[in-house]
């Protein structure tokens, strides 16, 4: 009988455990998601209502923050949003080209130094773009490129995130060399190698980080600002910030309503591609 308590107990206590566990974790998530519902609410809320309760609900419904937000600043919203998307798809483009040939050369081929070129490239991963920013600036300054979109582009261009390089070359030295070494017999070289070969099965590293060049580029906010003076040319974190000096911090209702339509290409990337993203940062760990 005793035996038999015991056991019960034994089944029991994992139960408790289990519902303790969602408890914390909803409270969790309640913590977590309550800013964006708030943002959300807010923005549907009259001027004056809008800091007067910590409630999200708008009680009294209306669009006028997202009619009056959109011109606010003097320049449409939908200039912001397409100079956002410009670049964001450039860098993308550039990212996925540069860095998935960088990576093919530090997984496969056998060059001088190579090892200690791959861990000079590694050390970048710790400098701030604060450290850089001067003789970048000055570079990009000599070349009149000062208000172009040419100074966020075009080093993507050349190869110049090692993180996105890293996770690449983690991704190609899973792929068996067999597949490399049959193709070279069939007269393949390098070029036809990695086009052929490695590319198709290198998609969901190509994926991952074209979601997240994506959303980390088009919230980017201090390079936009270093390089960016026009506001015809301004995207939509200066469009924000631009919005927030024109209204010297007394018209927040377009300003919220303005981040919740600036939320949704990230967030609609973000979903539509979260099951890949997860199984591509996944796969490239598990086979370095």
């Amino acid at each position: 009988m005793a035996e038999r308590t015991e056991m019960v107990a034994t089944v029991k206590a994992p139960a408790k455990t289990h519902w303790r566990a969602h408890v914390v974790l909803l409270a969790g998530v309640v913590v977590m998601i309550y800013p964006l519902v708030w943002l959300v609410g807010a923005s549907f809320k009259p001027e004056n209502q809008i800091f007067s309760t910590l409630d999200p609900i708008p009680w009294h419904f209306t669009f006028d923050n997202y009619l009056g937000g959109w011109t606010a600043t003097g320049t449409s919203f939908t200039v912001y949003l397409a100079n956002s998307a410009t670049i964001a798809l450039c860098v993308v483009i550039g990212n996925i080209a540069s860095c998935s040939l960088a990576a093919y050369a530090f997984a496969r081929l056998d060059f001088a130094f190579r090892k200690i070129w791959f861990g000079l490239m590694l050390g970048t991963l710790m400098l701030p773009f604060q450290a850089t920013m001067i003789p970048q600036y000055t570079i990009f300054y000599k070349l009149n490129w000062i208000n172009t979109f040419l100074p966020l582009v075009v080093p993507q261009l050349l190869a110049c995130d090692a993180f996105f390089i890293f996770l690449m070359v983690q991704f190609i030295r899973g792929i068996p060399r067999e597949l490399d070494e049959a193709a070279a017999i069939d007269g393949a070289g390098h070029g036809r190698v990695f086009f052929s070969v490695i590319l198709p099965l290198l998609r969901p590293a190509l994926l991952t980080t074209g979601v997240l060049t994506f959303i980390w580029t088009f919230n980017d906010f201090l390079r936009q600002l270093v390089y960016l003076s026009d506001k015809s040319r301004y995207t939509v974190p200066l469009g924000l910030n631009s919005f927030i000096d024109r209204a010297s911090g007394s018209s927040y209702g377009g300003m919220l309503a303005m981040s919740v339509v600036t939320l949704v290409p990230t967030v609609a990337v973000f979903l539509i591609c979260q099951k890949r993203l997860v199984d591509g940062v996944a796969n490239s760990g598990i086979k370095g």
